[in-house]
Formats: C-alpha cells, structure tokens, sequence
C-alpha cells in the first residue's frame, strides 16, 4: 500500500492509502476525493480525473504519454505538472505522494 495525499484547492489534505497496480483516479473516487470525477471509468477519454503532481514528485511519476497528453488539450488550467489520475499507476516507488486538485475539472 502506498500513501496518496490529496491537496483540494482550499488547501485541506485527504491523505488515502492505495494498492499497488490501482490508479491514482480509482484511489479518489473510492476514498471520495472532491473534485475526481473519473467520468470515463479510466479510460483517458475525459479530463475529469485532472490532477497536478506536487514539484517534488514530476520526476518519480513521470510524464504523460501522447495519449494522455490529447486528452489534457480538454483539461482546465493545465499545468506543466498536469496529468490525468486514470494514467498514474501506484507502485511502491509512488508512496507518500502528493497531488493537487484543480479548481474544476474539463
């Protein structure tokens, strides 16, 4: 299990455990992160999983595939650290992460 922090745009902390091989959009939406819709189920068809990954963690996570990165175009307000939570796969390496939550989604 790896320990995700979710930072919602007022600042409160959701911290939430995740399994391993679980994305980060699931992880939200089964702990009710405000703000991860995940509308397309994980697919990367939809912006509403829009996450930015704090500083300290854009080189772990990694950057987003073409794919992803057409599907950010829907997003709000991207960001260099913007990716979509149905693309971030937890791994072991993923614990203590830290993501921030837009102020609305695509």
């Amino acid at each position: 299990m790896a320990k995700v922090t979710f930072v919602e745009p007022d600042g409160e902390r959701i911290e939430t455990e995740a399994q391993n091989g679980s994305t980060v959009m699931e992880t939200a939406v089964i702990n009710g992160v405000p703000g991860i819709i995940g509308e397309c189920g994980g697919a990367c068809t939809c912006a509403t999983c829009h996450v930015y990954v704090d500083d300290a963690w854009t080189e772990v996570v990694g950057p987003p595939s073409n794919m992803e990165e057409d599907m950010l175009d829907f997003a709000f307000d991207v960001k260099a650290t913007s990716r979509l939570g149905c693309q971030i796969k937890i791994r072991d390496n993923l614990d203590g992460l830290v993501l921030h939550v837009p102020t609305r989604q695509g």
